[in-house]
């Protein structure tokens, strides 16, 4: 398998084991809490529902998903790919409220049972989305994690032959976000996290090292994009950087991530995905255990962790226990495909 197939594989994989990982503990609202239901080291292991015996994901994956149908519809068509990932993410609107829609009809994947199941959808997609959908446009001034947490798709496309320069990738992260979240910190993450993830997936043997490098040159990158917007992007900086000094020092996991924050917000989400990577780089498994098990929005801070160190690890790379019950597991791995082919195709 060509290399950074498996990156792109392993990017989506990983995003969706964090999520499947952190869902369950999502809402206990405190490590307290899940240590008092799954042990002292918190939840380890995908939560097997009994009902169709694999580990559900949320809204992120589903969001996700829809991300790249979009991307890659706007590709076959010829359309702005802004606008093609925003009927996309309408299209999940859909499949959340149970509606129809001639107009909203694109993405193939709107049919899939699992896609159709309501997974804690965020108030602000929700209500942005429905906003769209009815002819408008939102407004609001959310910084929420729901932008942040469904980019990936995009920088692991653009990577593949060089098909989208990286600011282009960024600045569209970015743009994907301010779709639902218009605060520029609930978009300034996605296109940071879209830096990161566009030079892991192209870095044939990424080290701790050059996760560092592309982390900082990613920061420099954000003022090249929002000069409009300095006093963000270096509030983005300082909590990154907070991160990085966090992943480097003696404290516990959960100590550093309560410095960060809870992870709701779209640069507390980012911040605790990189502190995670960077800590437990060698380590998949500690770096999602350590993503989730804190009292703030688990799945989204462990989908964003496993988005990135799953780019640089790759899907071979990631242990099979994670894999086998995983929901929706050969269709990630589809949709992870097509964006590696830049073409849609179906199961």
């Amino acid at each position: 398998m060509n290399n950074i197939q498996d990156r792109v594989r392993g990017s989506l994989i990983g995003g969706a084991i964090g999520d499947a990982l952190g869902y369950p503990v999502e809402f206990i609202g405190s490590l307290k809490g899940i240590q008092s239901k799954y042990g002292e080291r918190g939840i380890t292991r995908l939560n097997i529902e009994k009902k169709s015996g694999k580990a559900v994901v949320s809204d992120d994956t589903q969001m996700t998903l829809f991300t790249a149908n979009g991307l890659l519809n706007a590709k076959q068509k010829g359309i702005s790919m802004k606008y093609g990932i925003c009927r996309a993410y309408v299209e999940w609107y859909l499949t959340q409220t149970g509606e129809k829609s001639s107009k909203f009809n694109d993405c193939w994947i709107s049919s899939v049972p699992e896609l159709n199941v309501r997974r804690a959808p965020g108030n602000t997609c929700m209500s942005s989305l429905y906003a769209i959908f009815k002819g408008g446009e939102p407004y609001n001034s959310s910084k929420g994690c729901g932008g942040v947490m469904r980019i990936a798709p995009i920088p692991l496309y653009a990577a593949v032959d060089s098909r989208m320069e990286i600011l282009d990738a960024d600045r569209l992260a970015g743009d994907a976000a301010e779709i639902t979240h218009q605060h520029p910190l609930g978009y300034i993450p996605a296109a940071l996290m879209a830096h990161i993830i566009y030079r892991l997936a192209l870095d044939e043997q990424p080290t701790l090292s050059s996760l560092k490098h592309y982390i900082v040159e990613g920061m420099e990158t954000l003022e090249k994009l929002y000069p409009e917007n300095p006093n963000d992007v270096h509030y983005m900086q300082n909590l990154v950087k907070k991160a990085v000094n966090c992943s480097e020092n003696d404290a516990p996991d959960f100590k550093n991530i309560i410095s960060l924050g809870e992870g709701w917000v779209g640069d507390e989400a980012l911040a605790i995905a990189l502190y995670c990577c960077l800590r437990h780089f060698d380590s998949f498994e500690d770096a999602l255990i350590a993503s989730v098990n804190h009292g703030g929005d688990s799945d989204s801070t462990g989908a964003v962790t496993g988005n990135i160190l799953g780019a640089a690890v790759g899907y071979d790379a990631i242990p099979q226990y994670y894999k086998n019950d995983l929901e929706m597991h050969d269709f990630i791995l589809h949709m992870a495909d097509d964006l590696y082919l830049g073409e849609v195709t179906t199961m």
